[in-house]
């Protein structure tokens, strides 16, 4: 494609749900962090300017090279409610692709990255999976992990009954396996194969000496200093710890920054996602190792994911050009 043939294809929330599914995003994203691997693909931490503590604009960019394609991703923040847009262009230049709202998408990249940590980091048999969390990212997140690993039963807690409860009953008729609303996150945690946390949570939602040998925890809510899902015993615990972006965990991985500065992790110990799905650094290196994946989201998985659904998009002509 050269610069002269582009015209710009706007997409909406709606039209990405049509044009990905999860075990597609999954794909893509383990495709991306393969190329990263590489160097054919590059991503650059997430910026922010503040209007207020509850009013921020933020902004993320990667290029995928291996894909012929680069972008950005700019999001506000406003009392809770965020309005989400990816821009998508190709490498040789011209003007966008796609100019996509990305709420789903984001949505499904968070949940296919989860997958893809899983995949290659939790033990090929695990079947049971405690959810904390209930909110808008948790349904995308509970479905990676089935489709790529024989999930039987999930059980799921969060401060809500009600929404913990509808979750519940939601992903039961979607997945048509057990997931089961729960009072108290210990006994869950006390018998998975995985825990996975999606929450916005400033404390620790389960403890580290809950852990089970074997367990593989997925951390994928919050993206701040102050956000702690995670306490120092499970960092602690993990015979491995991996991140999606290092440079971006020293500034927005608050459980990291509050472990590496008590002395409870070391920088060393950390290792990068797409060197685990490369096979450079091992995912575990025994059915007892505790595993960690903290994510805390690439615009790189953005940019990939959103040149799928422009690929789609072309082929079933959807969308709107602009």
């Amino acid at each position: 494609m050269t610069s002269r043939a582009i015209t710009t294809l706007f997409l909406t929330d709606a039209d990405v749900d049509s044009l990905l599914s999860v075990e597609e995003a999954i794909s893509v994203v383990e495709q991306v962090l393969r190329q990263q691997a590489t160097g054919d693909a590059a991503n650059r931490p997430r910026g922010h300017d503040y209007a207020s503590p509850d009013a921020y604009q933020a902004w993320m960019q990667a290029a995928a090279y291996g894909l012929g394609v680069c972008g950005f991703k700019t999001y506000t923040i406003v009392g809770g409610s965020g309005r989400f847009f990816v821009y998508v262009y190709d490498v040789d230049g011209g003007p966008p692709l796609s100019i996509m709202e990305a709420n789903r998408l984001g949505q499904l990249r968070t949940g296919a990255a989860s997958g893809v940590a899983a995949r290659h980091m939790a033990n090929e048999d695990a079947s049971v999976i405690a959810l904390l969390g209930s909110g808008l990212q948790a349904a995308s997140q509970l479905e990676a992990f089935c489709a790529v690993r024989p999930i039987e039963l999930v059980r799921v807690h969060s401060p809500t009954p009600r929404n913990r409860a509808a979750l519940a009953e939601r992903m039961t008729a979607k997945l048509g396996i057990a997931v089961e609303a729960v009072d108290s996150p210990e006994p869950a945690v006390r018998e998975a194969d995985v825990v996975a946390t999606i929450t916005t949570s400033t404390t620790p939602v389960f403890r580290g000496e809950w852990l089970r040998e074997g367990t593989h925890v997925s951390a994928a809510g919050g993206a701040h200093p102050y956000a702690t899902e995670l306490d120092e015993a499970t960092i602690a615990r993990a015979d491995a710890v991996v991140v999606d972006d290092p440079d971006q965990a020293r500034i927005e991985c608050g459980e990291f920054m509050m472990a590496s500065a008590s002395g409870a992790l070391l920088w060393e110990r950390v290792r990068e996602l797409c060197h685990v799905v490369s096979g450079r650094v091992p995912g575990r290196t025994s059915d007892r190792d505790v595993t960690l994946f903290k994510s805390l989201g690439m615009a790189l998985w953005d940019v990939a994911a959103a040149k799928a659904v422009y690929d789609r998009a072309i082929e079933r002509g959807v969308g709107t050009r602009l």
